[in-house]
């Protein structure tokens, strides 16, 4: 599995039952709208008063804006798309499902998702000012997501093909395309599914390419240009 230089943020566990799960939910709840109407991502003391529990009570649940978004992001996607498991043979195929599967709930859940991005981009300028004063929120689950839908192109790839395979499709894979492509090009959701959909084809057109043998001729003119390069070198030395 590709590994990222930091651990990610995990959701809290929701309890199962009784008053603390029901309270979880109300938090949960509230913050999920709270950012539907406004954008933004609410402190836990500001969560506390609109869901008229205790701030104690509140940070119980969620010790900072970090966990809370983590559970935010956990809910929209919602377990289909964070388990998801196809048993599909084709590569191609299952990220396309993947992406059919993703890019319904990144429309319905858009203003949870870009306010999750946005935290990731506050945090990290007051990270590198030295002026973050809660654990950071790391994002980055689309990379085991993603692992998973490319998983029948690795025999069929150069390890370093699949790996620039899938670092290109974590770029369309998420909220990113809709800021681009809505906010920029003010396209329609169905348009920026239909772009993403295209960007990945051409992407797998583009890995399965580059893994082919290169013809004999192809590799004689390479080859015999080398020599040449090498030889213009020694000259010039």
């Amino acid at each position: 599995m590709a590994r990222l230089k930091y651990k990610l943020s995990e959701a809290p566990v929701p309890p199962e039952r009784g008053v603390r799960a029901a309270t979880f939910r109300l938090l949960l709840d509230t913050a999920m709208e709270i950012i539907r109407q406004s954008g933004h991502i609410p402190s836990i003391a500001e969560l506390a008063v609109r869901s008229q529990v205790s701030r104690a009570t509140a940070y119980r649940y969620f010790t900072s804006r970090s966990a809370l978004v983590t559970a935010v992001i956990d809910s929209s996607l919602g377990p289909t798309v964070r388990s998801v498991a196809s048993e599909n043979p084709d590569g191609r195929a299952r990220v396309r499902e993947l992406f059919l599967l993703s890019f319904p709930r990144f429309k319905e859940f858009e203003p949870q998702m870009r306010a999750a991005a946005q935290l990731a981009l506050e945090q990290w300028g007051l990270e590198r000012a030295g002026l973050l004063e809660e654990e950071p929120y790391r994002r980055g689950h689309r990379v085991r997501i993603l692992e998973h839908a490319l998983a029948p192109l690795v025999p069929l790839l150069p390890a370093a093909t699949h790996r620039r395979l899938h670092h290109a499709l974590s770029i369309i894979y998420g909220i990113e395309s809709y800021v681009i492509l809505k906010d920029i090009w003010s396209l329609r959701d169905n348009d920026v599914e239909r772009t993403a959909l295209w960007m990945a084809d051409a992407l797998i057109d583009a890995a399965l390419r580059d893994a082919l043998p290169q013809p004999a001729e192809t590799s004689r003119q390479n080859g015999t240009r080398r020599i040449a390069n090498g030889s213009a070198r020694k000259g010039a030395a």
